[in-house]
Formats: C-alpha cells, sequence, structure tokens
C-alpha cells in the first residue's frame, strides 16, 4: 500500500504540474471548478480538519477577488445595478468569481505540493540536472524554518531585557524593526559559515555523486503514463478550442462535443487521482487493522 505522497518524486512533481497547467491557461468554468474540487478534497483527505485558518483565509481571498473585478470592471451587457455611476454587470461578476477560483485552485495545488516535496525530494529531481539549483532551493527551504525559529527567539529576549513596552505602538514597530536588523545579520552570518563550510570539504572542486533513496518502481511508472495520458486529452481538446469559454460582452456556451467532454472527464479524473488513490489507501489499511 503506497499513499499518494510516497510515489517517486519526479511522478509526483509532474502530477502536480499536469494538474495546474489546463486550470491555470484555461478559462472554462467547468474545468476550474473540478480543480478547486478536486484540490480542496487532496488537501482535507491528507490533512482532515486540521489547518481551519488557512480554509478561512482561502475563503476570505476568494471573495475579494471575485468582488474586485466587477467593481473595476464595467465590461459586459447585462447590467445588474448601477454604484456611483458605474455599471456592475453580470459578466464581470462572474469573470471574477471565474478567476477567484482559479486562483484559490492554484493555492490549494501548490500548498499540497510544499507538503510532498521535501528538501530531499527537490534534491532527487533536480540534483542531477542543475546540483547549483537543487542547492540553492534546498538552503532556501532550510532557511524558511531557521529564520521563523531565529526571529522569536531574538523576540524573546529583546522582552525578556525589557525593550517592548504594552499598549504602545511606536515601541512595538521599533522593536520589530530591532528584531528584523538583527536576524538579517544572523542570516548573513550564518551563509557566511555555512559556504566557508562546504568549501573547506571540497564542494564544487569534482564531480559530485548523490545517494537517493527514491526509485522508479512498476506503480511509478503506470500512474506517470495514466496522468500523462489524461494531460495529453486535456491539452488535444483545449488546442482544438472545445474548451474555450468567454465572458464578453456576453456570456459564451459551454461546448459539448465529444472533444470537450473527453476533456473535462479526463481532467476531472486527473483532478481526483491522487484523492482516490489516498482513500483507498485509508480504507485498506482500517479493514487490515479491524481484521488484526
Amino acid at each position: 500500500m503506497r499513499s499518494f505522497s510516497e510515489f517517486n518524486p519526479a511522478v509526483v512533481f509532474l502530477y502536480f504540474m499536469f494538474v495546474t497547467g489546463p486550470a491555470m491557461f484555461c478559462s472554462n468554468p467547468v474545468i476550474l471548478v473540478l480543480s478547486l474540487a478536486g484540490a480542496v478534497t487532496f488537501f482535507l483527505v491528507r490533512n482532515g480538519s486540521a489547518h481551519l485558518k488557512s480554509h478561512l483565509g482561502f475563503f476570505l481571498l476568494f471573495v475579494i477577488l471575485a468582488l474586485i473585478n466587477p467593481l473595476i470592471s464595467h465590461n459586459g451587457v447585462t447590467v445588474l445595478f448601477v454604484l456611483n455611476n458605474n455599471p456592475v454587470t453580470l459578466e464581470a461578476l462572474l469573470y471574477g468569481i471565474n478567476s477567484a477560483v482559479m486562483v484559490i485552485a492554484a493555492l490549494y495545488w501548490l500548498r499540497s505540493l510544499t507538503q510532498i516535496m521535501t528538501g530531499d525530494r527537490l534534491m532527487y529531481i533536480f540534483g542531477r540536472f542543475s546540483p547549483k539549483l537543487a542547492l540553492l532551493i534546498s538552503m532556501t527551504l532550510r532557511f524558511v524554518p531557521l529564520f521563523s525559529r531565529q526571529t522569536a527567539k531574538t523576540r524573546n529576549a529583546q522582552k525578556a531585557l525589557g525593550l517592548y513596552k504594552d499598549d504602545n505602538i511606536i515601541d512595538t514597530i521599533l522593536g520589530d524593526m530591532r528584531v528584523y536588523s538583527i536576524v538579517i545579520t544572523w542570516a548573513l552570518e550564518n551563509g557566511i559559515i555555512t559556504a566557508d563550510s562546504m568549501s573547506a570539504r571540497g564542494y564544487g572542486t569534482g564531480r559530485r555523486t548523490s545517494f537517493s533513496v527514491f526509485r522508479m518502481g512498476l506503480r511509478d511508472v503506470i500512474l506517470l503514463i495514466v496522468t500523462g495520458a489524461l494531460f495529453a486529452v486535456c491539452c488535444i481538446a483545449a488546442a482544438q478550442g472545445s474548451l474555450k469559454f468567454g465572458f464578453y460582452p456576453a456570456l459564451s456556451r459551454l461546448q459539448t462535443d465529444s472533444t470537450a467532454l473527453a476533456g473535462i472527464i479526463c481532467y476531472g479524473v486527473l483532478a481526483f487521482l491522487p484523492s482516490v488513490i489516498d482513500m483507498e489507501v485509508n480504507i485498506r489499511w482500517n479493514l487490515l487493522r479491524s481484521r488484526a
């Protein structure tokens, strides 16, 4: 039993590229709704009821993005009402909702991607093509939590020294600027120490060899072929114009020809594929535990 995150990192990385590509460059509302539903389902399957603040933040961002477009764009033929002598049209509102769905879906996919693609997985993918790029990505990911922890330590030390005063906005701003300056100095010094340490160990003096625990198995090849085939059908449908949808000046009709239906069905399977894999693993695991 292997969950989706346990597949080969290259296959997982390509899947996220396949699933976000059509949603980022296609305005078809059915494709975008499937993308959002698949991304949210996969995130919930992986994390359960956790990350409630993230869901609330994404919802607020969705509302803001959906309302901005009809307020700044007045294109469209169906006027809903007039606000400050500016018409608010149905087409602009629906276009804003459609764009908000696209953005939130991409954020959910990227959130799952960052949870799965750890530093060692990124090193495995990019290490053979560009060792310097892989090292840069790995060091960047490593410094993000280190930077956060060092900021918390520095702020707590400043508070212990009595350099923060309660209910004083100016003092709080000055204190945060002081903490930021200290942490930036620490980060630069830490980077110099890391560079000197790597130079002392001979990094860059010859060709590097790498060890990896990841292997490309039969299940990985099958998943890669399946996701590649689904993505190819979506690309063919988009290239033939079967997934086009227009909002201005009036709403166009969704195409229902065989090519469009094939593209939509294949993208729906692609979007929900990792959720199905993880749910199948969870069901099998619970059955085995109940029999034990």
